[in-house]
């Protein structure tokens, strides 16, 4: 298993839900951040409880739907030094919920696009050079489990795509110390999830981080996080390397 101690992760989406309970578990472990939100009025509380815990961590600020600030983001890391060793890309969009789903407007296709597809694809393009000169890296994208639902159209499709793009891209990767892969949270009670989903946010540990942690150069698997509930970290890991194939395999 990965020690990360010292390490440093960014964290998108980690000032609130699922991002947020993601950037704690792994300030527990001892691994620095780079707390992302929108805003970065909105991290500061994050920044100062994952320092309380004795690491390293800043925010940065991007809004995923305008690519620029994307870019802006990343460049201001490499302008600090920062070697991203751990990407955990937790943000994400529902745009909205369309009952009338024959008139769903395109734009919904386009911003979710952006949110859920691009900006997590661009930052993935921007560090993994960087990981690969170094030897090291890992990287979790989060997906999404949702099946038949053309009310949540963009959102569905965006997060498809997102899994293809990481699977074919984990495929150049399979069989290094630079792994990427795939977490599914489940459907938790978080703003994008909203207050009738039946998981607790806490449900989604040790599960959407699992890929930071597992060692044994495989990429482009899909961690449901159900299927991680109430075990240790440790037992997570070994129940992941030992059960959930390559897709390459």
């Amino acid at each position: 298993m990965v020690d990360v101690k010292g390490k440093w992760a960014l964290v998108t989406g980690a000032s609130r839900g699922l991002g947020y309970l993601a950037a704690k578990f792994m300030a527990e472990k001892g691994c620095n951040l780079i707390i992302h939100s929108r805003t970065l009025e909105s991290s500061e509380k994050v920044v100062e409880e994952v320092k309380a815990l004795g690491v390293e961590a800043y925010a940065v600020s991007a809004e995923l739907s305008d690519l620029s600030t994307v870019e802006a983001m990343l460049k201001e890391i490499d302008n600090k030094g920062t070697k991203v060793d751990i990407v955990l890309n937790n943000a994400g969009l529902q745009i909205a919920y369309r009952d009338e789903y024959l008139a769903t407007p395109m734009s919904d296709y386009d911003i979710s696009f952006k949110v859920n597809t691009m900006a997590p694809m661009m930052i993935c393009y921007h560090f993994i050079p960087q990981m690969v000169e170094r030897g090291f890296g890992r990287i979790v994208n989060t997906s999404s489990g949702i099946n038949l639902d053309p009310q949540q159209a963009g959102y569905s499709a965006s997060k498809a795509a997102l899994d293809k793009v990481t699977r074919d891209l984990g495929s150049k990767y399979e069989g290094t110390d630079v792994m990427i892969n795939l977490a599914d949270p489940g459907w938790c009670r978080t703003d994008l999830g909203g207050p009738a989903a039946p998981n607790s946010p806490e449900s989604a540990l040790p599960g959407i981080i699992v890929g930071a942690f597992v060692d044994d150069k495989k990429s482009g698997r899909w961690f449901g996080a159900d299927a991680f509930h109430g075990m240790t970290l440790e037992e997570a890991v070994e129940k992941a390397e030992k059960e959930i194939k390559s897709p390459y395999e």
